[in-house]
């Protein structure tokens, strides 16, 4: 399996939705840790506000770019309309020798 960094970006006026969607999110990043799939995870807190965030950083193993992309599209927050949408989703394939490659979909 290879690491994928998943970066998203709130829309505007979410925290409310944000709040009410964590326990399904932060359930499925336990998951991911259970499975011993997941580097790191966060949200991104606001400079001038750090009780408020602009999006989250997940880092994760997946099979492919595809299971990758159909977990990030499952996301709770994506569902509740907290991230901007999929298409401001970004994967980012980390491979072993630390060159990156940018994926957008």
């Amino acid at each position: 399996m290879e690491y994928y960094m998943l970066l998203a970006t709130d829309a505007d006026n979410v925290h409310e939705a944000r709040m009410a969607a964590r326990p399904a999110h932060l359930q499925r990043l336990e998951a991911l840790k259970a499975e011993g799939r997941l580097l790191t995870a966060g949200p991104n807190p606001l400079p001038d506000n750090p009780e408020r965030v602009s999006g989250s950083l997940i880092v994760a193993q997946f099979e492919s770019l595809d299971a990758a992309q159909e977990w990030a599209e499952k996301e709770p927050y994506v569902d509740a309309g907290v991230y901007e949408g999929v298409l401001n989703l970004y994967l980012i394939h980390i491979s072993e020798t630390t060159r990156l490659r940018r994926i957008s979909y």
